[in-house]
């Protein structure tokens, strides 16, 4: 056990932790330590090999102190050989109770340091009245997206051009027809809108560079259309442009203190990776990716990495090494990461240039799978089976997935809450199965306190379809309530009173992040506020 008190102190020192919110996704939504990174019990061992890749590593595990599933989870750890493990002593009550600060949402710091950004830069802004009046009279100025291209298409500010994060210091100067350009960046909210905005800044580009305040959603919440379906994207950059990014680039890297590493130092941390915990985050565009990326390193998209940083670091302390072609985009995204309070962030010297690529997108490894022992059966015993209802059949898929389409007569269940709708199941066959059948597997071993006799279907769902067979659709058959996050992002959600509510608690994470006192924002050296 650790108590909140040595959990804090561990959290303001300098030596590698972990800090593992178990809970599933709502449920850490609603309240979580600012350290915590969420790996449910639902998804554990998909995110524990790439946000855990050191077994060694310090691990603390947490739960609401209720509910036990730390615990669960933490023996869960051990069984897939991690062997640092201990559990939050009191969940997240202890240590609010012990006079600490909990954070509803997701990718708080990410967000809180957005925030730090416009305050300590004091990044100019522009609302979307003005913005719209500028875009009517034809000012010259360029719209610039810095949201992935999915984003883009899904709905973005008439004119814009896609181009996201970390690809704007690279890509941007060609599409800016003059210095006397007003370019104007924008995100759905704010977050990628400031930080997109201060790179341009921070890089010297003579322009004038203003964030669209609130984005997307500021934009229709002004009550202006956005478009749907736009296609314009920034291309690739010239051998110039290129030239001309790395200089700006690698100035700014140098102020906030990144260290490019040459190969034989990054050979060196790929033997410490037992001892040290190393994230090499390739930072280029998923097609670039794809055609061809180091063998051990994970894709993480540079603005989104800034983005959403919980989502590819979960280690305090580790060792990071950022990587693409030119090193324009590691360089920037690294000179954030560094800002964000990340000592240990390094760039490649000359990227992927002369390394033995592999290609395709990245799989991720499940952790696990060669230990399982639970038996497994195939879709035509399995059909037969429910035919003569003699089978409960378990649809690990995502509620979403669930409802859109599941093998006739499954019910819907969340693994971590498994046990509490086991008397639905009494007297029957338990059959586990998820999308391509590796949750179920896992599943179907973990669970065996529970259901001694649990099976796998053999290749999942999907070899379900494959053998020929139907699904059902609907929710019928939930074993417990269908709970699914709310996302600013998703159309359906973007009711006004949503997005205010949403902006509402992005602005204000600044003060409670300063609060909580676990952070170390910090501003690149010698800059100076406009």
């Amino acid at each position: 056990m650790t108590s909140a008190s040595d959990l804090r102190k561990a959290l303001l020192g300098d030596g590698e932790i972990a800090v593992i919110d178990v809970r599933e996704e709502w449920d850490f939504r609603q309240n979580h330590l600012l350290a915590a990174v969420n790996i449910p019990l639902s998804r554990l061992e998909q995110l524990a090999g790439r946000l855990l890749p050191c077994k060694h590593a310090p691990i603390v595990v947490c739960d609401d102190g209720i509910d036990r599933l730390a615990r669960r989870v933490a023996q869960r750890f051990e069984w897939l050989g991690y062997t640092n493990v201990s559990i939050l002593e009191g969940g997240t009550r202890a240590w609010q109770a012990a006079g600490h600060m909990l954070f509803a949402g997701s990718n708080v710091p990410s967000k809180a340091f957005g925030e730090f950004v416009e305050h300590a830069y004091r990044t100019p802004s522009i609302d979307a009245d003005e913005l719209k009046a500028k875009i009517d009279a034809s000012q010259d100025m360029v719209i610039l997206d810095s949201r992935p291209w999915e984003e883009f298409r899904l709905m973005s500010i008439p004119g814009g051009i896609d181009c996201p994060g970390a690809e704007l210091v690279y890509r941007a100067s060609e599409q800016v027809p003059s210095p006397d350009t007003l370019i104007v960046v924008n995100c759905a909210g704010r977050t990628r809108s400031i930080i997109g905005a201060q790179s341009l800044r921070n890089a010297g580009y003579p322009n004038r560079v203003v964030a669209l305040r609130d984005g997307t959603m500021g934009w229709q919440l002004a009550g202006w259309t956005v478009a749907e379906g736009a296609q314009a994207v920034a291309p690739a950059p010239s051998r110039s442009a290129i030239e001309r990014s790395k200089l700006a680039a690698r100035d700014v890297a140098d102020r906030a203190g990144v260290r490019r590493i040459d190969r034989a130092q990054f050979e060196t941390f790929r033997k410490q990776r037992d001892r040290h915990t190393l994230y090499v985050l390739d930072v280029r565009t998923p097609q670039e990716f794809e055609a061809g990326h180091l063998p051990d390193s994970v894709h993480a998209f540079g603005g989104q990495l800034v983005q959403n940083t919980d989502q590819y670091i979960a280690v305090r302390g580790a060792r990071i090494v950022l990587v693409d072609d030119t090193e324009v985009r590691a360089l920037m995204t690294a000179s954030w990461l560094r800002q964000m309070g990340w000592d240990h962030v390094f760039v490649l010297a000359d990227g992927i240039v002369g390394e033995e690529l592999k290609t395709g997108r990245d799989r991720g490894a499940m952790l696990g799978l060669e230990r399982c022992s639970a038996p497994s059966i195939q879709p035509s015993k399995l059909r037969t089976l429910l035919s003569a209802d003699a089978v409960a059949l378990i649809d690990l898929a995502d509620a979403r997935k669930f409802v859109a389409g599941h093998i006739p007569g499954a019910w819907f269940a969340v693994r971590s809450k498994l046990p509490d709708g086991k008397e639905k199941l009494a007297g029957k066959q338990v059959v586990f199965t998820s999308s391509d059948g590796r949750f179920a597997k896992l599943a179907a071993d973990e669970m065996r306190a529970d259901f001694p006799d649990a099976m796998a279907l053999e290749g999942g769902t999907s070899a379900w379809i494959a053998a020929g067979y139907g699904l059902e659709t609907g929710e019928d058959r939930l074993m417990h309530s269908r709970i699914e996050s709310w996302s600013p992002y998703d159309a359906k959600s973007r009711t006004k009173e949503a997005m205010l509510e949403y902006l509402k608690w992005e602005v204000a994470l600044y003060d409670k992040v300063l609060q909580d006192g676990t952070v170390r924002f910090r501003m690149l050296a010698d800059a100076r506020p406009a």
